[in-house]
């Protein structure tokens, strides 16, 4: 099929899509790596109101997120839900912020892990 036939059909189906340009980089994170891909190519499916973006990369870099601040780095932590989760709990500041780092940002599931409750 040539991209023209391709980009006829797509429209006929109620699919847009355009290249997203001047991207240089895009960041995937898990709990324990962090892979970078570099100098993608990003298009962009949009299919009813739902986006699906496409990556092509040429390179990439994993490393490890072997260090214990270096999830505290991509959380904003906030003082306000420190001091919320230290009310709830009894806890201390520390063990409040380490439970928010543990769960992502998540107060709830920060409060249920101090607790003894839940969390993983």
């Amino acid at each position: 099929m040539s991209p023209r036939e391709i980009k006829r059909m797509m429209k006929r189906m109620g699919i847009r899509y355009e290249e997203l340009g001047g991207v240089e980089a895009v960041m995937i994170k898990t709990g324990d790596k962090t892979i970078k891909l570099i100098d993608p190519q990003v298009i962009v499916l949009d299919m009813g109101g739902q986006k699906i973006y496409q990556i092509m990369a040429r390179g990439e870099e994993v490393s490890e997120n072997k260090e214990p601040g270096a999830m505290e780095e991509a959380i904003e932590i906030n003082e306000e839900d420190i001091e919320f989760i230290v009310e709830q709990t009894g806890a201390s500041r520390e063990e409040a912020r380490k439970a928010l780092i543990e769960s992502r940002g998540d107060i709830a599931e920060a409060i249920l892990r101090l607790k003894g409750e839940g969390g993983t």
